[in-house]
């Protein structure tokens, strides 16, 4: 095998940099410099579950070494983590975390409570759109939306 199976014994070497903390780097930054901050999620996120990992390599390395497959695991893990299509880390925030932090914290205190509470409902996919249809129609137009729900609630 030769080249190919250097290549593939070292592919965790080669792409985990790359993979775990290059990219999530570059996104992060990004994120930061965006005027959302439901991308800050992913990245926060995607940090404290990196980190959370790394504590748990250091603390279970003896156990780790003897399986030959753990690098490749990890760098299968944090492909799902950082990856767009797969917004791994946001998923877990949304479907494990989410319900053990503080609802609402993460709604900024500009927004009106009858706006806060829809969102607080929101996954993240549903809050990205709603802030999209803000910057395009302007916080009045969401507010008629909202109430105009809240009235059909009201009948059915």
């Amino acid at each position: 095998m030769g080249f190919l199976g250097a290549l593939a014994r070292n592919l965790d070497a080669l792409l985990g940099p790359g993979v775990m903390l290059l990219y999530p780097l570059y996104a992060s930054m990004r994120a930061i410099e965006s005027p959302s901050t439901l991308d800050d999620q992913q990245w926060l996120t995607y940090w404290v579950l990196y980190s959370f990992l790394t504590l748990f390599e250091l603390s279970c390395w003896k156990i780790l070494q003897w399986l030959p497959f753990w690098p490749y695991m990890k760098l299968i893990f944090c492909l799902w983590l950082v990856l767009p299509i797969f917004n791994g880390a946001a998923y877990i925030y949304e479907n494990f975390v989410r319900r053990y932090v503080k609802v609402g914290s993460y709604v900024g205190s500009n927004v009106p409570e009858g706006q806060r509470r829809v969102l607080q409902m929101m996954s993240l996919d549903a809050r990205k759109s709603v802030e999209r249809y803000i910057e395009k129609y302007g916080a009045e137009a969401f507010d008629r939306v909202v109430k105009a729900a809240e009235r059909e609630a009201k009948r059915h």
